[in-house]
């Protein structure tokens, strides 16, 4: 059983994944929806806040890695050209997304609908590179994905339990683990 909340944990850890999906996916696996809505907010929680700590050490290492793609796909004489470019290269529709929510509710907006759009972990760093303060961006961050946790595990709880009664008893993940 140990080792489905770690799996929990993990999942709700990885951008990709969010909590927003995790905490359903947990529920209707036959975990508790109170323990894993607590496993799956920390698994969040704890990335999101690194990802603020170390937001200037991604935003280097994704400059590198973009320059290095571009030197694989170019001649070296033609990267300086493709560099000036890359300024102005377009935006990712997420990065869009998140720029769209900043600029019409501001760091609150961004935190609390972004991670249900484009995501915990890209609003966070969204937030960032608008020139919000680590400070504010860490405490509005958690305050919605402490809030979305309560949203989300309430109400997976309550429609699995109405539509799946029977979930607690032969729930995948319990039968996955088990062993």
């Amino acid at each position: 059983m140990l080792l489905s909340y770690i799996f929990v944990f993990l999942l709700a850890a990885i951008p990709l994944f969010e909590l927003i999906t995790v905490i359903p996916l947990a529920i209707i696996g036959g975990l508790s929806p109170v323990l894993t809505a607590i496993v799956a907010f920390l698994g969040n929680a704890l990335t999101v806040v690194l990802l603020i700590i170390f937001v200037d050490q991604v935003k280097k290492w994704m400059k590198k890695r973009k320059q290095k793609r571009m030197q694989e796909i170019m001649h070296v004489e033609e990267v300086a050209a493709a560099q000036a470019d890359a300024e102005g290269m377009k935006e990712s529709k997420k990065s869009k997304r998140a720029r769209v929510l900043f600029d019409r509710y501001g760091l609150p907006g961004l935190a609390i609908i972004g991670p249900f759009f484009v995501g915990s972990h890209i609003s966070a760093f969204m937030a960032m590179s608008f020139g919000s303060t680590r400070k504010r961006v860490t405490g509005w961050m958690l305050a919605s994905l402490f809030l979305w946790t309560v949203i989300i595990s309430v109400a997976a709880s309550y429609g699995i339990t109405y539509f799946m009664p029977h979930v607690e008893e032969d729930g995948f993940l319990v039968r996955l683990f088990s062993n």
